[in-house]
């Protein structure tokens, strides 16, 4: 079954790869969307996918898909799903 969420991150989250090491996640669960760096300093990730492969890509992004990166808090939303062809970062 798809289901999409939005996914905010907080932490060392930024100016340490964490887009492009969600970006590679993505690819690896067949997950579509974006990922984002927020004016406050956290990345926002809208994801969708099968529930399956989703919730493994959350746990990543939870952990820090980063190796340098290092998640505080997160906090995660059902939305609807949408037409994403794949994942991207958004500027």
């Amino acid at each position: 079954m798809l289901r999409a969420v939005r996914i905010n991150v907080s932490g060392l989250v930024q100016g340490v790869g964490f887009r492009y090491c969600t970006v590679l996640s993505a690819q690896k669960y067949h997950i579509k969307g974006y990922v984002k760096n927020e004016p406050d300093g956290s990345v926002t990730a809208v994801a969708q996918g099968e529930e399956e492969m989703l919730a493994k890509f959350i746990t990543e992004v939870k952990r820090s898909p980063s190796p340098v990166g290092r998640v505080d808090q997160y906090h995660i939303t059902d939305i609807s799903p949408d037409e994403y062809t794949r994942f991207s970062v958004r500027y």
